[in-house]
């Protein structure tokens, strides 16, 4: 039962690193902030869960990065939604919302 649980909430990440790029590109600590608050508080994303995630979408032809500069002018990988991922998300994220929805 741990692998299925840890499953779903690999997918539930991915699904809200997908959802918070889905309002434009960010680096990682801005992705997180968006995360808790697209959840309004229920997900605290942690580094060592939020850069795996980053990287495997990456791999997975999801999210495409490049290096730049965060507000505080420190060196940050910027992070966006590749452009075909882009159109399809708002309507896989509300399709998806409704199944968690119906089974919690």
């Amino acid at each position: 039962m741990a692998a299925s649980k840890g499953g779903l909430l690999q997918g539930t990440l991915d699904l809200l690193i997908l959802r918070a790029l889905a309002l434009g590109p960010n680096h990682g600590l801005g992705i997180a902030r968006r995360v808790a608050q697209i959840t309004r508080g229920a997900f605290d994303v942690k580094p060592g869960s939020l850069f795996p995630a980053l990287h495997r979408l990456e791999e997975q032809g999801w999210l495409d990065s490049e290096w730049g500069e965060s507000e505080n002018r420190r060196k940050a990988k910027y992070y966006r939604l590749t452009r075909a991922l882009a159109r399809q998300v708002p309507t896989e994220t509300a399709g998806r919302c409704r199944v968690a929805a119906a089974s919690a």
